[in-house]
């Protein structure tokens, strides 16, 4: 498959598969006149590196996960602790949603004057939103 050909089935942009290409993330098969040449793999691959991408793995930790020959060698502790990750942000990010939507629907003139939002101000300065509101809350 040439680069436009991945390009189109893919959505990757050209200049992406350039850099994944730079940096040791996938491996063309050859060239066709200035054009890069890729194996039908390299969809597979491009799938597994945009699935890491969503889940936030840098893209050092994404390049270990394929081996020499560029086959996948995934690790599950990694897995399970990225999944951890990915449930702590959740967590704190439901937190945040019902802590914002608590000050926008508060009745005191003020969102300062609002004891809830100025919890809320003072958990985000310190970092520390979980547990900052009551379960009515929260």
């Amino acid at each position: 498959m040439n680069i436009s050909e991945v390009v189109k089935q893919t959505g990757v942009p050209a200049s992406t598969l350039r850099y994944y290409e730079e940096i040791g993330l996938i491996k063309s098969v050859g060239r066709h006149g200035l054009q890069r040449v890729f194996s039908p793999k390299i969809l597979d691959h491009l799938a597994l590196i945009s699935l890491a991408k969503t889940a936030d793995f840098p893209l050092s930790e994404i390049i270990a996960m394929f081996g020499d020959n560029n086959t996948p060698v995934i690790d599950r502790d990694k897995l399970l602790n990225k999944a951890d990750q990915i449930d702590e942000s959740i967590k704190r990010l439901n937190i945040m949603s019902k802590c914002l939507k608590h000050a926008a629907a508060c009745k005191a003139p003020s969102h300062l004057e609002c004891p809830s939002f100025r919890r809320l101000m003072k958990a985000a300065i310190l970092g520390k939103l979980e547990g900052t509101y009551p379960p009515s809350v929260i």
